[in-house]
């Protein structure tokens, strides 16, 4: 296809996506529907000119899945009943494994019987989606989405780091080009719909955003050296519903996540400079605190009352903000704050009062989500890009090498088992259906009991 002007994304990071836990969502599938022709898509879009959330049906949250970054518990919480493997390697428990055409850090998107993931290629000068059999690896399309200059990015980035994100009906997936940022949907047969312009953008590190989606709108956030700004579009048509300028002196590469938290639905922006949240309604602020740093990776964690933060650049530290309140809540609303151990791109999982994080450099924390007490800590081998995932009493965790670990949950640490892949690895991996679905720097694993 010709080149719009989209393409690659983002930063060395990959523990950064973004996704609508704490949704009212309505459990079970969606009724599938004919997907709109062209002339109905320029209606609808006609109809939308004066853009506003309106009662198009939240995305179904598909439990033996994972649609979207942070799945579909939210949060990196896997469903407890599972029994994925403790154990593999090359050639011990993988169902299959497949190699995929170019790069990329995203972790992968999965609904139903299909896999849907990004991948670029600097030379050829493409970045495409592609759509993966989930039984067999097998590849089902390969739709090319851009093709034209790419952008500068870290040695650590890849040019497809961005998570694609699936409401039953479209793929959505937010893009780098050489000049700007764009949101392309595709259909679950690999057709285009619509590919709209977010905002220009110029980056260090690249783009590294992926969307959250709330009742109509997809909303992703593009903080790059300037024309910062969190934006909503409608899903059907990719009309602009509201547009909300970031104000920083910064870049960042933080998603927005959407939570149900303090009573009200908030959109929660890590970075750049702050920590923010938005009416997700409007895109309107309803608070902010400061620091602890400029830029950010790792997305937020909440419960039913706090927020929880990990970040980043130059400084670091583990924010917990009490989230009802509104203005500049720094000296007000601020619970707690770690010291400079914190992490800077893998992103905190808390689950049943426990907050666990783990440093760029592996040093793994468990806190008293409470009052931030530090209830045990050790130090894992190697570096870690990828952020830890919690089925039932088990935390898996990657480092950049590929080794993997399995923690047990709780109050006291207890390591349960350590396995080696041969490739490196910065994705976050997906656990569903009994499976680990896990994307190395070379190949593509589906890891399952034999």
């Amino acid at each position: 296809m010709k080149s719009k002007g989209l393409c690659a994304v983002t930063g060395f990071m990959v523990a950064c996506g973004c996704i609508a836990f704490g949704l009212q969502f309505i459990a079970g599938c969606q009724k599938d529907s004919p997907e709109p022709t062209s002339d109905e898509v320029a209606q609808a879009r006609e109809a939308v000119v004066e853009a506003k959330i309106d009662n198009m049906s939240s995305p179904v949250r598909v439990l033996d899945g994972w649609a979207w970054w942070r799945g579909p518990k939210g949060g990196n919480v896997c469903v407890a009943s599972q029994n994925p493997p403790m154990k593999w390697s090359e050639t011990e428990n993988v169902l299959w494994q497949v190699e995929l055409p170019g790069a990329g850090h995203a972790t992968p998107c999965v609904y139903g019987n299909r896999i849907y993931l990004a991948s670029g290629d600097k030379k050829q000068q493409k970045i495409w989606m592609l759509c993966l059999d989930r039984d067999s690896g097998e590849k089902i399309w390969q739709r090319e989405v851009y093709q034209g200059e790419m952008p500068k990015i870290h040695s650590n980035n890849s040019h497809a780091s961005s998570m694609p994100a699936f409401d039953s009906q479209r793929i959505y997936f937010p893009y780098q080009t050489d000049k700007e940022v764009r949101m392309v949907a595709l259909n679950r047969e690999g057709e285009i719909v619509w590919d709209e312009l977010l905002s220009p953008y110029t980056s260090i590190q690249g783009f590294s955003a992926s969307p959250v989606f709330y009742r109509s709108a997809v909303i992703v956030a593009t903080n790059g050296k300037e024309n910062n700004k969190l934006t909503a579009l409608h899903r059907k048509t990719g009309q602009v519903i509201w547009q909300s300028e970031v104000p920083a002196d910064h870049e960042s590469y933080a998603s927005a996540v959407i939570v149900r938290v303090a009573r009200r639905m908030q959109v929660i922006l890590v970075g750049p400079d702050h920590i923010r949240s938005y009416d997700p309604d409007n895109g309107k602020e309803i608070w902010q605190c400061d620091g602890p740093a400029q830029c950010y990776v790792a997305v937020a964690a909440a419960d039913d009352k706090m927020v929880y933060v990990t970040g980043g650049y130059p400084k670091k530290a583990l924010l917990a903000i009490d989230a009802s309140g509104s203005g500049n809540v720094t000296d007000t609303h601020l619970v707690w704050k770690s010291d400079n151990k914190a992490g800077y791109v893998p992103s905190p999982l808390l689950h049943d009062g426990l907050l666990y994080a783990v440093n760029d450099k592996g040093l793994f924390r468990c806190y008293e989500a409470a009052d931030g007490s530090i209830l045990w800590e050790e130090q894992l081998e190697g570096n870690f890009y990828s952020s830890p995932v919690l089925v039932g009493d088990r935390i898996y965790v990657f480092n950049r090498t590929g080794k993997g670990f399995v923690l047990k949950a709780g109050r006291k640490y207890e390591l349960l088992a350590e396995n080696v892949l041969t490739h490196g690895l910065f994705a976050t991996p997906v656990i569903c259906r009994e499976r680990i679905f896990l994307r190395t720097l070379k190949t593509f694993y589906c890891l399952g009991e034999r």
